[in-house]
């Protein structure tokens, strides 16, 4: 068998990709989601004094926060905010503690009053915490991963979370390899995006970048539209069709939902990666064509191959090198700085852009700060583009007003992807009224957002998703983002059960947990909820 130089490239991407020069450190840190300047939305506070087991103070005058890359910063400076410092303080095992003082600064932790202190362990930072202060200042207790400098290009990509960083930096080790490229990430995560840094990093970016997805070219085109056609080779071939292939000639050409991809074109696709060569549709001669291909996907090929839907030998030339772009759930610290980089592009559409200019701490935020929470608590199924459409949907719902109204399609907006996620109902459908699968279909965002539409409902949220509901346990106790009742601790139910006034309903939604097994927890403790 002749050797194969893209197989030791795939090898090496997944290589580089499993194994480290040095685990990276961890630090936890504080990132503003929003302030009522708003280009301080982005500024970062790494929490280095935590790991070296000193306390941290945060009030209205410490520390200093700065854009990340940059050592000159500012205090949060907002007037409401108090001078009595919140004290942020290590457990053991990496977690943290905030404390909030009596009569010190307004506090709210993922939604829920704080007073007193709560502890948050490894997980919780890994997912991100949104604290509100004084109704004004939004920030994200997280961990962040110090893997080295970021590279200097941002590639046309808003961020700097440690995933992201990831992927440019095997951007730019691929773009002037002549090598095709197998982009993996949910839908809306921006796979186009990356696919075109790609192109432009490459010697053939003065070539043409031809974008073609699979998935909305009906199947018995499929093969005319993407290598070309002679005249009256099928019904309604009237003339000769060019097609993508011959169309990138020089250039690069960018397959989204390959795993969309007809047995045929599968074929036909594996034979132009390995000869150089295509065939047009009724034609008896191939056809040269110089062409660097990027596919993308959201399917899972490997199951699709066991399945015999997907070719193995097209898989193993697609990931020539092998990306992954991270879910936008996966890079919360991010949030903020996507929202008002779309939010300025949609006020600048209406003329309203200066309304991002202001300097002035004593003002009112531009972004209330429980919406902001929202955003940055949100599971966002469909990624980033569900956060730029609710983005535009909140602006111009808004227009002529000094402050960002959340309009009555929020819960919707934000409760349901704007993608390929399956549809959930809050109610419990039939038993034929949602296809029986396996739980191994259902994703983690998926999952969430089923949990939260049946109010935490398991048997409601299987019904929904068309698994059983032992399966949903399961998923819960396999997902690293996701808590049981009996993971939570005393104190933070007892200040939930305070907070929600002692209504299940609600410290269910807060919590995210079954409400049954926090009734459970409740009556272990002592406390009656309403709703028992």
């Amino acid at each position: 068998m002749p050797h194969d130089p893209l197989a030791d490239i795939s090898t090496a991407a997944m290589q580089d990709r499993g194994a480290s020069r040095g685990a990276p450190r961890v630090v936890p840190a504080l990132t503003v989601v929003s302030h009522p300047v708003p280009r301080r939305v982005g500024d970062r506070r790494l929490l280095d004094a935590l790991v070296a087991g000193r306390p941290v103070a945060l009030s209205r005058n410490a520390p200093d926060f700065a854009p990340p890359g940059s050592s000159l910063g500012l205090p949060l400076a907002d007037p409401f905010v108090s001078r009595k410092p919140l004290e942020l303080s290590a457990l053991p095992g990496g977690g943290v503690r905030l404390t909030v003082p009596e009569d010190g600064t307004h506090v709210v932790a993922a939604g829920v009053p704080l007073q007193g202190a709560r502890d948050f362990g490894p997980p919780e930072l890994k997912d991100g915490v949104a604290l509100e202060l004084s109704g004004r200042v939004v920030l994200l207790l997280h961990s962040v991963e110090l893997d080295g400098p970021g590279a200097a290009d941002t590639l046309g990509m808003v961020g700097e979370s440690a995933g992201l960083r990831r992927l440019r930096g095997h951007i730019a080790r691929v773009a002037d390899l002549d090598v095709s490229v197998l982009i993996r990430g949910e839908t809306g995560t921006g796979k186009e995006l990356v696919a075109q840094a790609i192109h432009r990093l490459s010697p053939r970016g003065a070539g043409r970048f031809v974008s073609v997805n699979l998935g909305a070219i009906p199947k018995e085109l499929a093969a005319a539209e993407l290598f070309g056609s002679r005249k009256g080779a099928y019904s309604g071939a009237t003339q000769d069709r060019e097609g993508f292939f011959r169309a990138a000639h020089g250039g690069t050409l960018f397959l989204d939902e390959v795993g969309e991809a007809p047995p045929e074109v599968q074929v036909m696709l594996l034979r132009v990666l390995e000869t150089g060569e295509l065939y047009p549709v009724g034609a008896s001669q191939p056809v040269k064509v110089d062409v660097r291909l990027i596919a993308a996907t959201d399917a899972h090929l490997e199951e699709q191959i066991r399945d015999g839907r997907f070719k193995a030998p097209l898989l193993h030339r697609l990931a020539g090198y092998d990306l992954r772009v991270p879910a936008l759930r996966e890079r919360r610290e991010d949030v903020g700085r996507l929202f008002f980089h779309f939010a300025r592009e949609e006020l600048a559409a209406l003329g309203e852009a200066s309304r991002l200019d202001s300097e002035d701490p004593h003002a009112e935020p531009w972004l209330p700060a429980p919406l902001a929470s929202r955003l940055v608590r949100s599971a966002w199924p469909g990624n980033i583009r569900q956060l730029r459409n609710l983005t535009r949907q909140l602006v111009i719902g808004s227009r002529g007003q000094a402050r960002l109204q959340a309009d009555s399609q929020l819960d919707e907006l934000l409760g349901v992807s704007v993608s390929a996620v399956a549809p959930v109902r809050a109610e419990a459908a039939p038993e034929a009224a949602v296809p029986r699968r396996k739980a191994s279909q259902v994703t983690e965002a998926e999952l969430l957002t089923a949990l939260r539409a049946n109010a935490w409902d398991l048997k409601a949220t299987a019904d929904a998703l068309g698994i059983p509901r032992p399966s949903v346990y399961d998923l819960i106790e396999r997902s690293p983002n996701l808590r049981t009742a009996g993971d939570l601790g005393a104190d933070e139910i007892t200040r939930c059960f305070e907070a929600c006034g002692g209504d299940l309903d609600a410290m269910a939604r807060t919590l995210e947990v079954s409400k049954r097994a926090l009734g459970r927890r409740l009556k272990e403790l002592g406390l009656v909820a309403k709703g028992t």
